[in-house]
């Protein structure tokens, strides 16, 4: 290969020293006789205790270095092996996938071809579209399903499938995320898909053939295990803005779904309401329950509106803030109307009703209050977040070609290596084809 590959398809191996061979040799002769672009695959050894390195130093010698290369990390983890060698590769579209080929090879065109083009910035394998065929057991189907639709509801996310290991991404937006990526193991590619919808990356869904290994290794609930805890921290900073995510449109951030928006706003209301009940039991030993209740849910609701503010509909700074405060105590009239009417209903029915009765009256009618303050919310009160310009589609620009990232750089063309920066990144602790230190 005389010229830099357009692809690099990286396969994550450990202790794989029986399907390596079979798989690689497989792959080889699909891409010089059914794949169209130029392509290079790379052998990514992480911690290895069995043949696995000496089995991939035979592949290298046995197809050449222009078709397979080999690379050996001395500690385990996927995604750490994946973020060093997608760090350090001159190829235009960095891919991986499991060692197994799980994915029927007929895929890797449709998976490519949009990355290559420049119509999508990242491409995924989906199980779970309704055209993909998928030969695998009852627990595995359920697990996955649970764990995509646990990723909808606390992250947010759109896309259909994070664990399918057939994933693609361009190398001009790699440079951007791989940074923020912290995972160095099996939630490596959750974690970078979350962060580029984040960023207004166009994902790319292919529908493919899957069949289940049935040798398959991975430790299913230490697996579930780490990935509650990337859920939680990557959610924890996504929402505290720990973790920034470059836009790679320089606009607003994508609009957060109804699924993003609920479980955040259903906590902020909790808490609120239980910050309200106590409020207004302490007001009660010296106010009447009225006007004990119009302080109580007043002081709540600037509290509230702050909260889904910031953490449900995602706006920092102060712009704005006081029009956001204006109506959200305007939509605070919704609840002090149905609260007002409830205990004014209670006390027709009981001029002196107990406090048990009057703090059950009033949890249902704040229940009641904080749904229509929900749509009030979403619909008028922070209305001016999260739309699409007109023209746009997932966030991103018309004309791909042109769009940017902060600092005004065509995306891309930012941040691209010099050629020290290659040799630098090369000299890291990864061990070039046929090589181990």
């Amino acid at each position: 290969m005389s010229q830099l590959p357009q692809v690099e398809i990286v396969i994550p191996v450990r202790n794989e020293e029986r399907d390596l061979a079979p798989s690689v040799r497989r792959l080889a002769a699909y891409l010089r006789e059914s794949f169209p672009f130029s392509a290079q695959v790379t052998i990514a050894d992480n911690g290895s205790s069995d043949q696995t390195w000496s089995v991939a130093q035979g592949l290298v010698g046995e197809l050449g270095q222009d078709t397979v290369c080999a690379v050996h990390l001395d500690q385990p983890g996927r995604g750490r092996a994946l973020h060093a060698i997608w760090a350090a590769s001159d190829a235009e579209v960095l891919l991986y996938m499991d060692v197994d080929l799980s994915t029927d090879l007929n895929a890797l065109l449709p998976l490519v071809a949009p990355l290559i083009s420049g119509h999508s910035d990242v491409a995924i394998g989906t199980r779970l579209a309704a055209s993909s065929r998928v030969s695998r057991g009852p627990k595995r189907e359920v697990i996955s399903r649970c764990y995509n639709g646990l990723l909808h509801i606390t992250l947010g996310s759109g896309f259909s499938d994070a664990q399918c290991g057939f994933k693609a991404i361009r190398a001009d937006a790699a440079r951007e995320l791989l940074p923020l990526v912290e995972d160095t193991g099996w939630f490596f590619d959750t974690e970078l898909l979350v962060l580029a919808e984040r960023a207004g990356l166009r994902i790319h869904e292919v529908p493919v053939d899957w069949a289940d290994d049935p040798d398959s290794r991975v430790d299913i609930v230490a697996t579930a295990l780490a990935d509650l805890r990337g859920i939680a921290r990557v959610g924890f900073g996504l929402a505290t803005g720990r973790i920034k995510v470059p836009l790679a449109n320089g606009g607003p951030p994508r609009p957060r779904t109804v699924a993003w928006q609920l479980p955040r706003f259903a906590a902020i209301g909790l808490a609120s309401t239980v910050a309200y009940v106590i409020l207004y039991l302490a007001l009660r030993s010296f106010l009447p329950p009225l006007a004990a209740n119009l302080v109580s849910l007043l002081v709540t609701a600037v509290g509230n509106t702050a909260a889904n503010r910031r953490l449900t509909f995602g706006i920092r700074g102060p712009a704005d803030a006081a029009v956001h405060q204006a109506r959200g105590l305007i939509a605070f009239l919704t609840g002090l109307v149905l609260t007002t009417g409830a205990l004014l209903a209670l006390q027709a029915g009981d001029p002196r009703p107990g406090n048990a009765a009057q703090v059950g009256v009033l949890v249902l009618a704040n229940l009641l209050a904080t749904m229509s303050r929900f749509v009030l919310y979403r619909g008028w009160v922070f209305n001016s977040l999260g739309q699409d310009k007109p023209g746009t589609a997932g966030g991103r620009p018309p004309g791909h070609d042109n769009a940017s990232i902060p600092g005004g750089q065509p995306y891309s063309q930012y941040n691209k290596p010099t050629a020290t920066e290659r040799a630098l990144r090369q000299s890291a602790p990864i061990h070039a084809p046929g090589s181990h230190l």
